[in-house]
């Protein structure tokens, strides 16, 4: 009669859990050692999505490789240069002298949030078509002013940014790829109309920018000639920025380079306008992003591309479009900031969704993938450095490439992730992370606090779709 085996269990136990992250908590909270690995189900499970995913990662990768490598070289070769500054309407092609240009994708009046509808009726009022915020109103309702999203124009604009004719706005030139691009003219912190303010004080804000601030900085450029946007967030990025969130040493860079120039400016708002650009510290924001746009707008034309090259949000749906898809958008609501630090007596029940055009950094290496070697993002994450490593780690696995110009130290000199890929985000689930600031949802009183916004899985599971119905061979 045979004995049964005794067991002997071992005394330690190395574990390594995959997906569920219940079991990795469980262990960790008696003190084990565990490794955990993220993973997830492709594409959530879903069938259609499961299939467009093992052709687009298998007969037809090849092909998509070969024209993300495109997308990359023209998002890392490209070189926006800073030429000047000019009247909107007189620049921007397509823009009506009765046009309002807004943040995100297309949006009827009724359907913007408040603070979105506060910006452009402040706008309306600074173009001087109405006299007041209630007439503006009263006069967009009634179909005479043409609204239109800046990103079809060529044109990003930050936060709930909209701009009239009269706006001046950045000009950046990409050379290489014969693009230019515009955006319009930071204005500075507080009860802002950027921030969805449409106060008297912030009318006045928008006619300072226009008529002083705009014209002060157009001598300085012209004299000073053209500015390389890039190679200044180039060093800005070592030194703390993500050229996103937190623009300080990138903004003192670029007006260290101004200043020569504007100290033998001769408009004679020159010293006011001087003040006003020592205390506005996201000044190079607006720049970095026209630089940025000219890039993807370079890159949106190759064909059979699986990166995105725009991702924009209006305060009611956030929108994506794909290299090579023409003018298509792919919607979904736009979401809460899920990772923020808010102001004394504010909170998320006071904040409105997502909201600019500024994600866009986020496409060509600034931004969330340059948050690793930004302590001011990591405020943000928890509060360590490692928090702000994750996010960027997050960005790598979703990421085509890698950016050969914005470098972090932290991560042994490692380039920040360039060009979004639409198959990595469906495949792990993971989306972009954008740093971004926060306005208040209906008070219009302006910023109330500042964090990260994942942006949604649908839009990038319908882009996805689409390039699958794109390549198939009977297309």
């Amino acid at each position: 009669m045979s004995q049964t085996p005794v067991v002997e269990l071992p005394a330690a136990v190395d574990v390594i859990n995959i997906g569920l992250p219940l079991f990795e908590s469980a262990l960790r909270d008696q003190g084990l050692p565990v490794i955990g690995v993220d993973w997830r189900i492709p594409g959530g499970g879903e069938a259609r999505t499961v299939a467009a995913l093992s052709r687009l990662l298998g007969p037809q990768a090849a092909r998509i490789d070969q024209a993300n490598a495109e997308v990359l070289r023209r998002l890392n070769e490209g070189v926006p240069l800073l030429v000047g500054i000019d009247r909107a309407g007189a620049v921007i092609e397509g823009m009506g002298e009765r046009d309002i240009l807004h943040c995100g994708p297309s949006i009827a009046w009724e359907d913007m949030p408040d603070p979105l509808q506060r910006s452009v009726r402040a706008a309306v009022v600074a173009e001087g078509w109405a006299p007041d915020v209630a007439a503006a109103g009263q006069l967009v309702e009634s179909g005479e002013v043409r609204l239109a999203p800046a990103n079809e124009h060529r044109t990003v604009v930050p936060m709930a940014t909209s701009i009239g004719p009269s706006a001046p706005v950045y000009v950046v030139q990409n050379e290489l790829g014969g693009v230019t691009a515009y955006s319009s003219i930071n204005q500075g912190s507080g009860a802002v109309q950027w921030f969805g303010v449409d106060s008297d004080a912030a009318i006045e804000r928008i006619r300072f920018v226009r008529d002083k601030v705009g014209p002060v900085l157009a001598e300085a450029l012209s004299n000073h000639g053209p500015v390389d946007a890039f190679a200044l967030a180039a060093q800005g990025v070592p030194m703390g920025d993500d050229v996103h969130m937190r623009v300080q040493a990138t903004t003192n860079l670029f007006l260290r380079d101004l200043l020569p120039y504007l100290v033998r400016g001769t408009h004679p708002a020159t010293a006011e306008v001087a003040t006003f650009l020592s205390g506005n510290h996201l000044m190079f924001l607006n720049v970095a992003m026209a630089a940025a746009k000219s890039l993807v707008e370079w890159a949106s034309d190759v064909r059979g591309s699986s990166i995105v090259t725009t991702m924009a949000r209006n305060g009611t749906t956030y929108g994506v479009r794909l290299a090579g898809g023409g003018d298509d958008w792919f919607l979904a609501p736009s979401p809460p900031i899920q990772d923020a630090l808010y102001y004394p007596g504010f909170g998320p029940e006071t904040s409105a969704p997502d909201i600019g055009d500024s994600a866009v950094l986020e496409l060509v290496g600034l931004g969330g993938p340059a948050a690793a070697n930004s302590p001011a993002v990591a405020g943000f994450l928890g509060g360590r450095m490692s928090h702000a490593i994750a996010a960027t780690r997050s960005m790598q696995r979703i990421c085509a490439g890698e950016s050969p110009r914005f470098r972090l130290p932290i991560l042994d000199n490692v380039g920040t992730p360039v060009g979004v890929d639409v198959r990595k985000v469906v495949e792990l689930g993971i989306t972009p992370a954008v740093n971004t600031g926060i306005i208040h949802a209906t008070a219009g009183t302006g910023q109330v606090g500042a964090g990260v916004a994942w942006a949604p899985i649908e839009c990038f599971t319908d882009a996805l779709l689409d390039l699958d119905r794109r390549l198939a061979p009977d297309a």
